[in-house]
């Protein structure tokens, strides 16, 4: 439930928090507290005049507008990493600091991406309204693959990337990754026993091809229809990255054509996903709203620690704030 409109408040939260960490910052602070609030600008705005700290998830567009009304405003939280949805280099020339929640829902990804690689490969988890009816589908869905054995190419191989690798190796998915971070002699390919490979040769050996990548100009776009038409046939796509990364008639194409298997994409390039989107009703493809790096366990852990950074950014700043005062 939304608050009673706090008047003054230093800290506004405008998507869900986990309620143990707003009552931490409570005991700091004044809060505004509405999961809602990102959906009601008019209220949104009147509460910025006074707001030192803003927390979003990945609704709230935290753009010119929105900072040009928050003129106190020292520091972001980001209930999650992707940054998309913030000006960065409006932040940046404000001396605004912003904080994402690095690694803290970085299993709840690796699971996702593990699930929906087992789901996809198999193929034939669709079927409740066939049995309902009375249908009996095993004979035509015979044909649905193991993941033992499959290679799962990892695009990116950050925290993410690296606890997915692990996952996946333990139910004996030979892993390939590539990741411009990590060079070929890198001690981490050898800890983990991942093989280092070029953008290339994983389109072209990969089963399972999962992105884990930033969003920058380079990646924008970056799987469209030539790179998709580069994949093994058959292939699955999973996307827990940015919805921006992926060109989404593209692959709507390759999916109705048969060159790729299925996909399970959680980030779109708008979000929420207009309707007519070409990936609707395909049968063979997965959608979800932007919740991969969502569960019980993550909030949790995601809600503290941005609350946490919040409150000791908040500090600095004022403990700086005092010292240049003191010395003028």
């Amino acid at each position: 439930m939304p608050d009673a409109e706090t008047l003054d408040p230093v800290v506004v939260i405008s998507e869900f928090m986990e309620a143990a960490a707003v009552r931490s910052l409570r005991a700091q602070f004044p809060v505004h507290y509405d999961p809602e609030l990102f959906d009601h600008p008019a209220q949104f705005y009147r509460l910025l005049a006074s707001v030192r700290a803003l927390i979003v998830r990945n609704r709230t567009r935290v753009d010119g507008e929105l900072l040009g009304r928050a003129p106190r405003l020292e520091v972001i939280g980001r209930l999650g990493v992707g940054l998309d949805n913030i000006d960065l280099v409006a932040c940046r020339a404000r001396g605004i600091a912003v904080h994402p929640a690095a690694g803290a829902n970085a299993r709840a990804v690796a699971e996702y991406v593990l699930a929906m690689m087992l789901i996809t490969l198999r193929d034939d988890y669709h079927r409740t309204a066939d049995l309902s009816s009375g249908r009996w589908p095993s004979a035509y869905h015979a044909g649905g693959r193991q993941a033992a054995g499959k290679t799962l190419g990892l695009v990116g191989f950050g925290a993410i990337g690296q606890l997915t690798a692990r996952l996946a190796r333990a139910i004996g998915c030979r892993v390939i990754a590539c990741d411009p971070a990590h060079a070929p002699g890198s001690l981490l390919w050898r800890e983990l026993d991942i093989e280092p490979v070029g953008f290339d040769d994983l389109l072209a050996a990969a089963d399972v091809v999962s992105l884990h990548l930033p969003l920058t100009a380079a990646s924008r776009g970056l799987f469209g229809r030539e790179t998709i038409a580069r994949m093994k046939p058959q292939a699955i796509l999973i996307n827990t990255a940015h919805g921006g990364i992926v060109h989404e008639r593209a692959l709507a194409d390759a999916l109705c054509s048969g060159h790729l298997s299925g996909a399970a994409i959680d980030v779109f390039a708008r979000e929420p996903l207009p309707a007519g989107s070409p990936l609707a009703g395909l049968p063979n493809v997965w959608l979800t709203p932007h919740i991969a790096g969502l569960s019980r366990e993550a909030n949790l852990r995601v809600s503290a620690l941005i609350a946490e950074q919040v409150s000791r950014s908040l500090a600095r700043i004022t403990e700086d704030q005092a010292v240049c005062q003191s010395s003028s």
